[in-house]
């Protein structure tokens, strides 16, 4: 017998692509627009400390807010066993 367990994923490929890829396009957006700006290079600097940290807070609240759903799923899943074996 083999036990060996196919790793499975939650996203497609193909969506896991189009994710990355309008998060590339759109810093790149981001990018073109402060480049093309007709102010001083400190205005640019604030807009751009205000984009990435923008970026990086959306990855940190997507992350939590999931861990948070499986810990609440893993804790429901442990009471639901206890109760079974009641």
């Amino acid at each position: 017998m083999n036990n060996v367990k196919k790793k499975v994923y939650r996203n497609t490929p193909a969506f896991t692509m189009m994710a990355w890829g309008s998060f590339i396009f759109f810093v790149g957006l981001i990018l073109i627009g402060l480049y093309t700006l007709k102010e001083p290079l400190m205005v640019k600097g604030y807009y751009l400390m205000g984009c990435v940290g923008l970026i990086s807070s959306s990855f940190t609240v997507s992350k939590v807010v999931r861990d948070n759903q499986e810990d609440e799923d893993n804790y429901n899943r442990i009471f639901a066993q206890q109760d079974i074996e009641e």
